[in-house]
């Protein structure tokens, strides 16, 4: 009998357990027979969500290419898999890719689990439904993040039990995914609560967060104003608001009690089987940093030009950026980075928002921290609002929603560099209120800077196509002589080809 290695060869659910999630290892659990409560869908829906704090999904792998996509982050270390990120040279055959897309078709075999599960539990719809749009969340969050980086992907929306049909399964028209991926928001928004325990846990203003995402990255600019506004004009009802302090969205003994974030994967110092915990801290950090057991590994690293054109009164780059550090004992500044002596260590800024309050982390290097990394929050929903009432004519709602975010980051606060020494940003005119006219670019420099290292830039740059405006000679990277149209779409893997005939792949690969 062969064994079929194939991307959905997912019959069942991995149950790993994170955080505020489910946190024991339960192994496999078939749908038949095992969904009798509410309590079983709910495992199945923890399994679900487990799988997105992988390494291999937001742990690393996925997150890390975000990073190295965007005209923010370049890449310090050698890593083949990496340097096709970097440089836009991606093969079928990249390392990474063939990680994170098996793992979000895991997430959602779970989802899909849960979801046909439910059938079978005979309870009232108002106690199991609630439960069940956790499901649906977890898969339109899943299928977003495909169909973004790949455009027509295989479409599946109930569980598989004949694996000899999985290579048979072609791609799904990007515009239809962006349908079901509504559908399943439209759902989760109905049934989900107004408030939770945990922002690990969807609520309904997830949903419709994530729906006014969606419609800015179609283009449906009255359905992203309407559902941003949705948010915002519920914000009190939901708990929402942006964090007086901007450093404790990154400090993982204050983001719990922070009310800006409004999704978040919540690792909380916990490494589950399956290496389900938190890379980013090190593959983000300094390298022989006095910090963390062992400081950090130098693979993603902001070139220069992110540190020297963002204002330095603008209290987010404090909080973004280290560009001072002791190595070995000794305090040096960001031009003295690789006294450390590794090939690898640059003498640039590096990324502050992982490595400066990790908290308890389990292992060196702050790996299994105990971050709650928000996938969406406050000040997002604010700036879809501010785009989107650009491209409607509505300057004087742009100006209102840009300008919260912008008096946030010009309140200052305290901070830390790499060295211990506290830093202390007072209030100041920067980033002063935008005034006049609200233009596009000014909403996606707000958004660079806001969103900076968050994995976020890269969609910009493909949702809105200026790739060749942002990897040119006088970028922030330089010029990316290997960019063209087709880098906004990545490669199948190129292993799922093989196994399914019926896949085609992306041009240009």
């Amino acid at each position: 009998m062969k064994t079929y290695k194939l991307l959905l060869l997912l019959i069942g659910f991995s149950i790993m357990g994170c955080s505020d999630l489910e946190e024991e290892p339960v192994g496999l659990l078939a749908v038949d027979g095992f969904f009798e409560t509410t309590t079983n869908i709910q495992t199945a829906v923890d399994g679900s969500l487990t799988h997105a704090i992988n390494e291999k999904f937001w742990g690393r792998k996925l997150s890390i290419a975000l990073m190295l996509r965007s005209d923010m982050v370049s890449l310090a270390s050698n890593e083949t898999r990496r340097v096709e990120m970097n440089e836009f040279t991606t093969l079928g055959s990249n390392g990474m890719i063939s990680e994170f897309w098996p793992r979000t078709y895991q997430g959602i075999a779970a989802a899909n689990g849960a979801i046909a599960g439910a059938e079978d539990v005979d309870v009232a719809d108002e106690i199991k439904n609630p439960i069940t749009a956790q499901a649906y969340f977890a898969r339109a969050f899943y299928y977003f993040h495909l169909v973004r980086l790949f455009g027509d992907v295989p479409y599946i929306d109930e569980p598989i039990i004949d694996v000899d049909a999985m290579t048979s399964i072609s791609r799904t028209p990007a515009a239809e995914v962006y349908e079901k991926i509504i559908s399943d928001l439209e759902y989760a928004k109905t049934w989900l609560p107004t408030t939770v325990t945990s922002r690990a846990i969807p609520s309904k203003a997830a949903a419709s967060s994530y729906l006014a995402l969606v419609y800015l990255t179609m283009e449906e600019w009255q359905n992203a104003s309407d559902e941003a506004k949705e948010v915002i004009n519920n914000a009190g009802t939901y708990g929402l608001a942006l964090d007086e302090d901007f450093q404790n969205l990154f400090n993982a003994e204050e983001i719990d009690a922070s009310p800006e974030p409004i999704f978040s994967l919540d690792y909380n110092n916990f490494e589950a089987d399956d290496n389900a915990y938190d890379q980013i801290a090190p593959m983000t950090g300094i390298r022989g940093d006095d910090r963390n057991l062992g400081g950090g590994w130098s693979v993603a690293v902001p070139t220069l030009e992110v540190y020297t054109t963002w204002n330095p009164d603008d209290y987010r780059r404090a909080v973004s950026m280290d560009d001072e550090v002791s190595i070995g004992g000794t305090v040096v500044d960001y031009t003295q980075f690789d006294i450390s002596g590794h090939e690898f260590a640059k003498n640039n800024p590096y990324i502050a928002k992982y490595t400066r309050f990790p908290e308890p982390f389990a292992r060196a290097n702050a790996r299994a921290t105990s971050h709650n990394y928000s996938m969406i929050r406050y000040a997002e929903v604010l700036l879809i609002a501010a785009e989107a009432a650009v491209e409607l004519g509505d300057n004087a709602s742009a100006l209102n929603y840009i300008n919260q975010v912008r008096a946030r980051a010009r309140k200052g606060g305290v901070t830390g560099t790499g060295a211990g020494v506290e830093v202390v940003v007072d209030p100041s005119a920067e980033p002063a209120d935008l005034t006049g006219t609200v233009t596009i670019d000014d909403v996606l420099e707000e958004r660079r800077l806001e969103f900076a290292f968050e994995g976020i830039r890269w969609y910009d740059i493909a949702r809105r196509k200026i790739g060749a405006q942002v990897f040119n000679a006088s970028g922030l990277e330089g010029e990316k002589p290997f960019f063209t149209v087709d880098d906004y779409l990545l490669p199948l893997p190129e292993d799922e080809l093989e196994r399914n005939p019926n896949l085609t792949q992306n041009p240009g690969y």
